[in-house]
């Protein structure tokens, strides 16, 4: 497996990987006011099906660093991500992320701050469907 290098620091193992296909590393950037974490998924490493709910306000946002990666919510086809990409992820949408199968992915990850927030996790990502995905540079 090619190196990864990151401009922050790997973190540890990530302690939601019971909630992740694949090996994945979490650094959180600040745990006060503004949940900001920065997750690098090794290659095929993705996250199972989760949802962000919120009664008002809340959601996550993704601002993709580096690699190659995938997002999709329910009912939608998979986009891919590289370096530069942004997804606003809507409260209360179900949806998925993770690294394209050949290569590692980096991104921080915020969440929004809302009224009666959690996430609550779901089934994996179906394996055929992940399989299916063919990264293509645009």
């Amino acid at each position: 497996m090619k190196e990864f290098k990151s401009v922050f620091e790997r973190g540890e193992v990530n302690p939601f990987g019971k909630y992740f296909e694949g090996t994945s590393y979490l650094k959180m950037l600040s745990t006060e006011g503004v949940s900001v974490g920065n997750v690098i998924f090794e290659p095929g490493c993705i996250n199972h099906w989760h949802i962000h709910h919120a009664s008002h306000g809340g959601g996550q946002i993704l601002l993709c660093l580096s690699g190659h990666g995938w997002y999709q919510e329910e009912g939608k086809d998979a986009i891919p991500l590289k370096e530069g990409s942004f997804v606003r992820i809507q409260a209360n949408v179900k949806h998925w992320h993770g690294a394209s199968k050949d290569d590692w992915f980096e991104h921080i990850s915020i969440e929004v701050p809302g009224e009666n927030t959690s996430t609550e996790w779901c089934e994996k990502v179906d394996e055929k469907e992940y399989e299916a995905l063919v990264w293509k540079e645009e």
